[in-house]
């Protein structure tokens, strides 16, 4: 309700006329739930208020009639800052919300830019083809919008270069074309890799339904790219441990933080599944984290040492954000809520170590997984062992660190034993020969 938030009754009578009265009272507890503060309550309901008697002006009397063209008209004659108006998108998003009209990011192309559009067949292709990804081949969704975004970018430069022909026309020519500007525009050997796999992909499908009459997937050239041909970033244990060490756990946050990076560095879990942890899968009295889906859709055990249950004890007993949600890890501004991204957890990550002084490589949260195996590796544990803690399901996934083992390589370059007398007795001999 607004009494919530406003609670002088002139201000209350003033923002209640209008389409949108109904939807403010919603929007104010929908704020007071997600922990916004006071002060931007005030401000997402004045900038919402302002609306609903903009529709009025305009004769709209119901809240249906508040769409996105009247919304995007009125931000155009609202006279504020760049500041103001980002606001303003974002309490218009949560009031076309309860509306069911769209989402909230149909209120952020100011920010990104919106995708090239395509034509209405395309666009319908793209949505089986996603059905197709998500139900049949059982892709995760960070793997769909890949195979999306190159599909999409293939329909795109096929209408611009060939806008005669239609798609079942497509040609070998065509895909090598389409294929080699793809590659100008790819920065790494890797995402080269995944783009040529992701057209491969599209073409298959296109075949499978009839649209294409040959397969052409096999003229996709591949890019060379060798199994284990570069080291894996990692930093040293001592770094780390002084990351760790330089948390204030004082605040609700550092507590969040030094438990989520002692996970990291303890358990090697990945950042999908520390963000899928929830509360029933922390066995308290065992010592044990249970991950329910991992990467390989398996479920496993990961042991928890005691430093790190420790941690997580005081972040969920005195630091987490109350929530009826089940996840561990939240937000601590608004929208509070589970972080359901990995890029928050890598912000995360690398903003503790950047506060330390380390000089850290790319990797965010995968960086501290690296860090743990090849720590374990240089302690001379078994490989089988090591996979079982990171949760490969190949062991030739795991052998990647045994390229950092110095101690173990110094080893094994050493000279068979009695070697340096051999050679001596090789060079008398051919002295007297």
């Amino acid at each position: 309700m607004l009494e919530s938030t406003f609670k002088y009754p002139a201000v209350l009578r003033r923002m209640r006329p209008g389409p949108l009265a109904e939807v403010l009272d919603r929007v104010a507890d929908e704020l007071v739930r997600l922990g916004y503060s006071h002060l931007t309550r005030r401000r997402y309901l004045s900038l919402l208020a302002k609306l609903s008697g903009y529709a009025a002006a305009c004769g709209c009397r119901h809240p249906g009639g508040v769409d996105r063209a009247l919304a995007e008209k009125f931000l155009r004659r609202v006279r504020t800052s760049s500041a103001t108006k980002s606001l303003a998108r974002s309490a218009l998003g949560h009031a076309l919300r309860h509306l069911g009209q769209m989402e909230e990011r149909c209120f952020t192309r100011a920010v990104r830019p919106r995708a090239r559009p395509l034509r209405n067949g395309d666009e319908q292709l793209l949505r089986a083809f996603e059905s197709h990804l998500l139900e049949v081949r059982g892709l995760q969704p960070r793997s769909v919008d890949g195979l999306l975004r190159h599909s999409r970018r293939l329909l795109i430069w096929y209408r611009s270069h060939r806008p005669r022909r239609a798609l079942r026309d497509l040609r070998g020519q065509d895909v090598l074309a389409f294929v080699g500007h793809l590659m100008r525009s790819c920065g790494s050997p890797r995402s080269r890799v995944a783009a040529v796999s992701h057209v491969r992909g599209l073409l298959r499908y296109l075949h499978g339904e009839g649209v294409l009459r040959h397969d052409l997937a096999g003229i996709v050239p591949r890019v060379p790219s060798w199994q284990h041909a570069e080291l894996p970033r990692y930093l040293a244990w001592t770094d780390v441990r002084a990351a760790i060490d330089a948390i204030d756990s004082s605040t609700a946050s550092g507590k969040r933080d030094r438990a989520l990076l002692l996970l990291f560095a303890t358990t090697g879990l990945r950042s999908q599944e520390v963000r899928r942890l929830e509360l029933r899968d922390i066995d308290w009295r065992g010592a044990e984290l249970r991950i329910r889906r991992t990467k390989v859709r398996r479920e496993r055990v990961v042991p928890l040492v005691a430093e790190a249950g420790c941690a997580l004890a005081d972040y969920v007993l005195n630091g987490r954000p109350s929530s009826s949600g089940p996840s561990v890890f939240l937000h601590h501004v608004a929208p509070l809520g589970a972080l359901r991204s990995s890029t928050a957890v890598a912000r995360i990550v690398a903003r503790r170590l950047k506060r330390h002084g380390d000089a850290a490589p790319r990797g965010g949260a995968h960086l501290l997984r690296h860090s743990l195996a090849t720590r374990l590796v240089q302690e001379g544990q078994p490989i089988k062992e090591i996979a079982d803690v990171l949760g490969h399901h190949h062991i030739d996934s795991t052998a990647l660190y045994i390229k950092v083992a110095l101690p173990q390589l110094v080893c094994v370059a050493l000279p068979f034993p009695n070697a340096r007398e051999d050679q001596d007795v090789r060079k008398t001999t051919c002295r007297e020969g």
